[in-house]
């Protein structure tokens, strides 16, 4: 199959990620909303790139890109030595699973194709990994519609949600983990009102979330990150909605910098705090958040803004792209396999045992 573009519904027009003629095709997230534009990407290194440079971002939607990439890396090396394509294949593998250090999702989908490599495919590669890849899209679209619905089942009918950064058709194969929450609830009228912090300095929220919601005409309202806290004393929201890059085995989560405060803001106000992911974003390897490496950005994303010094010369910046927010003020972790309520490391492995 040259081209795969998985099937829309209501509420779900977006993809980031598609395969089309044999090439790997992602929307250009950094330029958004103000252009709309692809990128076709015909090799492992350039997609590796990709993901660092955050052409794509979100932990899913990295996740199937990397499935692709693989495909592409395995066309390359099976062209140039039939016979020893596996083992040159390594190195590429190794340089795709360092393109990012936080999510999980990406290094599950590296080592899930490497594991499929190295147990022996006769002849050309590209059919048995391209299939493997497809699967890997379909089940997170899947995952995520089912998610969707069991975290909307959880929203009083009418209620106000905040979300922060993007976790929507952007952030994965489809429809999204929050925002697939956000799209299930919206259509079944439990959700009426959608607030969506910046989530600076990169601005998903304002950039993609918002840009999301408007094609699907879900009504938004965009906030400054230091006014959720606001917002939420007001009774406008009754959950905060988010994702997830990596949870570590007791619940803790790695998010967008800037959940861990909403989340705190959400315990002292009574708002409810949900998260949303794969069961692939789950690592029980790592027993609890201090294990879970952060990634540093560079400064110059907090130093500026749209390319434009807004800082003194002779000022630092500390740009971590994450925090950790602690399992006790979860109240809702959603994955593929079920909720988890006021999560906890036994209530985890249970959930990933099913």
């Amino acid at each position: 199959m040259t081209s795969f573009k998985p099937k829309e519904t209501a509420y779900d027009h977006i993809r980031a990620v598609e395969w089309e003629n044999g090439r790997l095709k992602l929307i250009d997230q950094r330029i958004l909303p103000g252009k709309f534009e692809h990128l076709y990407l015909d090799h492992l290194p350039e997609s590796a790139k990709a993901i660092t440079d955050m052409v794509v971002r979100g932990a899913p939607a990295i996740g199937v890109t990397a499935a692709y990439a693989v495909v592409l890396a395995a066309r390359d090396r099976y062209k140039e030595s039939p016979g020893g394509w596996q083992k040159t294949i390594q190195a590429d593998l190794n340089l795709l699973a360092e393109a990012r250090p936080t999510a999980v999702n990406l290094r599950w989908a590296v080592e899930y194709m490497r594991g499929i490599i190295n147990s022996g495919i006769s002849g050309d590669p590209v059919p048995r990994l391209l299939a493997e890849a497809q699967r890997i899209h379909v089940e997170d679209i899947a995952a995520n519609r089912h998610m969707g619905e069991l975290g909307a089942a959880l929203i009083e009918p009418g209620s106000g949600v905040l979300t922060h950064c993007n976790t929507g058709a952007l952030a994965t194969g489809g429809y999204g983990t929050a925002l697939g929450v956000v799209r299930s609830g919206y259509a079944a009228k439990r959700i009426k009102e959608v607030y969506a912090d910046e989530t600076r300095p990169w601005l998903q929220g304002a950039r993609l979330t918002a840009w999301e919601l408007v094609q699907e005409g879900i009504p938004v309202t965009l906030l400054a990150d230091s006014a959720a806290t606001y917002l939420m004393k007001q009774g406008k929201v009754k959950w905060v909605i988010v994702g997830a890059d990596r949870i570590a085995a007791n619940g803790d989560t790695a998010n967008k910098i800037g959940t861990y405060m909403t989340a705190v803001a959400a315990r002292y106000h009574k708002v409810k705090f949900m998260v949303v992911a794969p069961t692939s974003t789950v690592d029980l390897s790592t027993p609890d958040g201090n294990g879970i490496p952060i990634e540093t950005r560079a400064e110059s994303e907090v130093l500026n803004y749209g390319g434009t010094r807004t800082s003194p010369e002779g000022a630092k910046a500390w740009n971590p792209a994450f925090d950790i927010t602690p399992a006790e003020l979860i109240d809702a972790i959603v994955t593929e396999k079920g909720v988890v309520t006021n999560p906890t490391r036994d209530k985890m492995l249970a959930m990933m045992q099913k």
